[in-house]
């Protein structure tokens, strides 16, 4: 009896680490795809704010003097803006493909406080930065 219990485990087993096994492969492929859709949003976004840009030159307005020149602050308005939501710094570098260690989540507050100065950005809540509307 104890021998066709430990067996029964024994199989047990396999079959679970089989299944964690094909779960960690489909997650790889699940996290390759997001970042690619991620990586899309972000050039689209990119696409969105030179299309904007490009017209304003065409009818002779010009950008907003508040607009800092700075792609990098281009691309956290453009993903704040496609949040729709208020975003914390650390999701804004997940969103901008940044990295979260330390380093980059302040340089990124840093950033947003700087927007919010500018009156670009509001922060609603300490942490959490969304758009201005005006």
């Amino acid at each position: 009896m104890p021998g066709s219990t430990l067996e029964k485990i024994t199989e047990r087993e396999q079959a679970v680490a089989a299944e964690a096994d094909r779960t960690r492969t489909e997650m790889e492929q699940l996290t390759g795809r997001l970042g690619e859709l991620e990586g899309e949003l972000a050039d689209l976004a990119t696409a969105r704010k030179v299309v904007l840009a490009l017209e304003q030159v065409e009818d002779g307005t010009t950008l907003s003097p508040n607009m800092p020149d700075n792609p990098a602050y281009q691309h956290i308005l453009a993903a704040l803006g496609d949040a729709g939501t208020p975003r914390r710094a650390r999701d804004l570098c997940r969103a901008l493909d940044l990295g979260i260690e330390p380093k980059h989540i302040e340089g990124m507050r840093a950033k947003l406080k700087r927007l919010v100065g500018h009156g670009l950005v509001t922060e609603t809540e300490p942490g959490l930065f969304t758009l201005h509307h005006q």
